[in-house]
């Protein structure tokens, strides 16, 4: 199972070129972060990845300067993750 979810990801980054593909709002791309967490953890914890990354990668998702002026970005479930798990376009949209 775990070379099936690396092979898909693999087609998807061959069928859909980079122009195309939907803004991540994170610094390391969704589908880089899912293949990643597959290769070295497994596929058990690429799923989780992909599941967590659909589930906070999408509208909802704000970003932020706290009281100390440190830029973040709250995420849809509540979490909130400092500026190097950003990317860097949403960064300098703000």
């Amino acid at each position: 199972m775990k070379n099936l979810l690396i092979l898909l990801i693999k087609i998807y980054w061959l069928v859909i070129p980079q122009s195309k593909r939907r803004k991540c709002i994170f610094r390391t791309s969704c589908s880089r972060h899912v293949y990643e967490k597959t290769i070295q953890e497994g596929f058990i914890s690429g799923l989780k990845a992909f599941k967590y990354r659909f589930q906070n990668c999408r509208s909802g998702a704000y970003i932020i300067e706290n009281l100390y002026g440190e830029i973040q970005i709250i995420l849809p479930n509540h979490q909130i993750l400092n500026k190097t798990e950003i990317s860097e376009r949403f960064i300098e949209n703000k």
